[in-house]
């Protein structure tokens, strides 16, 4: 894997959003889980107003590895996610900060998200994302 962006994101809820760049549906909510999903998109629960929540992205290597996830991180989520426009989005819950990258052409891809630390405490997430196979 190799790191393609990163993003540092002040949040004032302590929800995060990573996934298709449509709206986030209604129906996903977090409640008093450490993560949420639906086919579009992940929520997951961020420590909120202490500071920047730093998100790094990775997918397949296209030259020779340079970086990797922490493997130190716990892994929250493990699946696969639609993004209609081969775009993933992260952003804040209160659409105040909204990062876009390319990951490739419209479809399904396998997503896993993993965190320094799950719950309220989370200040920094690791997001691989590679093409779904199959």
């Amino acid at each position: 894997m190799v790191q393609v962006a990163g993003v540092d994101i002040y949040v004032n809820h302590p929800v995060l959003h990573l996934g298709a760049t449509d709206w986030v549906p209604v129906s996903l909510a977090l409640e008093a889980a450490a993560v949420a999903s639906c086919e579009t998109h992940v929520a997951v629960r961020v420590r909120a107003q202490r500071g920047l929540i730093k998100v790094r992205l990775f997918t397949q290597p296209q030259t020779q590895e340079s970086d990797a996830p922490d493997p130190a991180f716990t892994t929250v989520f493990d699946g696969s996610l639609l993004l209609p426009d081969g775009r993933i989005a992260v952003g804040d819950v209160e659409q105040l900060t909204r990062f876009v990258y390319r990951v490739g052409d419209r479809g399904e891809f396998n997503v896993r998200v993993a965190v320094d630390s799950p719950g309220a405490n989370a200040g920094a997430i690791d997001v691989t994302i590679t093409r779904h196979s199959g």
